[in-house]
């Protein structure tokens, strides 16, 4: 079964970047869709990015255009998501998702992470 471990989370000031990884184990994360996600306390879990395994087409939430890039490395197993500009409000658990549709919807998606913590405060 596929598992999914996302790390490179951490406290960041307003403006920095951060890298986060999804290594993936037990399957080739190349033959899924994947997706990434984030919670803040309280509030909805909300699409963020996510990258085809079709056509490497990439979208993104309305919040992140121009500011994260979602990319995978076939070789190493692992898809990331470059976080630039980084504002307050991005902070949240970020997950990343395994699944058959490149959608930013949480429910398409059949395997998940356990989550990184991202904080961004000064």
């Amino acid at each position: 079964q596929l598992q999914l471990v996302e790390s490179g989370g951490g406290l960041v000031q307003p403006g920095g970047s951060l890298r986060l990884s999804c290594a993936a184990s037990g399957g080739t994360l190349a033959s899924y869709d994947i997706g990434w996600f984030r919670q803040a306390p309280g509030k909805e879990r909300e699409g963020v990015s996510c990258i085809s395994s079709t056509n490497g087409r990439t979208y993104y939430g309305i919040s992140v255009k121009g500011r994260f890039t979602i990319s995978r490395d076939s070789a190493k197993n692992t898809v990331y998501l470059q976080m630039n500009s980084l504002k307050p409000e991005d902070t949240a658990v970020y997950y990343c998702a395994a699944g058959p549709l490149a959608l930013l919807l949480p429910n398409t998606y059949t395997y998940w992470g356990q989550g990184t913590q991202v904080t961004v405060s000064s």
